[in-house]
């Protein structure tokens, strides 16, 4: 499944999150994954309808309890890795906060390490960013892409007193994101969602070729005179030039790799799929003189080959890769509940070309469900595959 940022009137980590509500992403599973992060007493998520310019949207607000206090860079990194994310929740949720904390770092002169969050670094930046980081699993995204990102011009208020618009941070981050200006005097690109476009978006161009799924609108809390505050994500199918619309063109990038500590591997790996790989697998060869090694094979779409070859040639000490197109046939899928004997539970439904359904089910709702009640996570497994898809 592929999405599109049409960020016509800029983005924000809180019009991320409501667009995505918007697509179909179920309030209550939110607020259940986030807590696994935050405790839910320290939050609440507000979540209603509006309307910008005739055009009904999601709107959301996270309300801090009491005695909440922001934040450091070290702090926040903790507080993620430590809990039992998806593993591409927590790598898309420590890649956001790293490339806020790069930029704040540089533009105050401070270690990165030292980085003391204030407006991003409170609950309800946490919740926006851990919580698209959510969605983006939960919607099984494998590819995501933007428009120019709308910016706006005068000045803004904030911890540091009144900056000029886009504030210092956001531009840093903006770096090398294709930008366009508006005239439109507000804040339209917020740092968070600076960090969440340029970490998500594999490339930014005009709307796509793609069969469309779903559209969803996630609006800005200012009602701006000029546009609709709006965040429009789309969601379908790229179509793949004569592949039919369940195909699409990709990218097999690869290296073999015999004198390296095998445990820099898994770093590799959880590094290439924050990248936005999508797959990544070792194979065991043998290589001259008989020595044994292993062959890196990364699936990826072209926009990001080069982000993941840097990656390799940084990472690794191999000192050349080879990439090649290649076809990509993939299964229609979507996010679905099941009624089971533990409650609805989460689970891709996927459809074979003959029209026959599976139900997969998800591993870390399995694995959380084993856990409480102690018991094998194949009989949650089996518990899901034979129950009945409700959404």
């Amino acid at each position: 499944m592929h999405a599109y940022f049409d960020c016509f009137s800029g983005i924000s980590g809180d019009m991320t999150l409501a667009a995505f509500i918007d697509l179909g992403v179920p309030v209550s599973f939110l607020k259940e994954s986030i807590s696994r992060v935050i405790p839910e007493k320290d939050f609440q998520l507000e979540v209603n309808s509006v309307s910008r310019k005739g055009i009904n949207a999601v709107n959301v607000v996270v309300n801090e309890s009491e005695g909440t206090a922001s934040r450091n860079y070290s702090e926040i990194k903790s507080i993620i890795r430590k809990n039992s994310l998806p593993e591409r929740v927590r790598n898309i949720s420590l890649e956001i906060f790293s490339r806020i904390a790069e930029a704040e770092a540089k533009i105050h002169g401070c270690p990165v390490e030292k980085v003391h969050f204030h407006e991003v670094g409170g609950v309800d930046a946490i919740v926006d960013i851990v919580g698209t980081a959510f969605c983006v699993d939960s919607l099984d995204l494998s590819s995501i892409s933007a428009s120019k990102v709308s910016l706006g011009k005068g000045f803004t208020k904030c911890s540091h007193g009144t900056l000029p618009v886009p504030a210092p941070a956001t531009l840093e981050i903006l770096k090398e994101v294709p930008v366009s200006g508006t005239g439109i005097q507000n804040e339209l690109v917020t740092p968070t969602g600076a960090a969440i476009i340029a970490t998500l978006a594999g490339e930014f161009h005009n709307f796509p070729d793609m069969k469309i799924d779903k559209i969803g609108y996630g609006a800005g809390k200012r009602d701006l005179e000029e546009i609709p505050n709006l965040l429009r994500i789309v969601t379908g199918r790229k179509i793949g030039e004569g592949l039919g619309n369940d195909a699409e063109k990709v990218v097999l990038v690869e290296t073999c790799i015999d004198d390296m500590n095998s445990e820099i591997f898994g770093f590799l790996m959880e590094r290439l799929f924050a990248d936005g790989a999508l797959d990544v697998y070792w194979l065991p060869i043998y290589m001259k003189k008989n020595r044994p090694g292993t062959m890196v094979q990364v699936v990826c779409h072209e926009s990001i080959r080069e982000k993941v070859v840097s990656r390799i040639l940084t990472e690794t000490t191999t000192s050349g890769v080879r990439y090649f197109k290649a076809d990509r046939r993939i299964l229609e899928r979507k996010t679905v509940e099941v009624e089971t004997c533990f409650g609805r539970l989460q689970a891709k439904k996927i459809t074979k070309p003959d029209g026959s359904v599976m139900i997969v089910p998800e591993y870390e709702v399995c694995r959380k469900i084993a856990l409480e009640k102690n018991i094998p996570v194949k009989s949650v497994y089996d518990a899901v595959e034979s129950g009945s898809s409700v959404k």
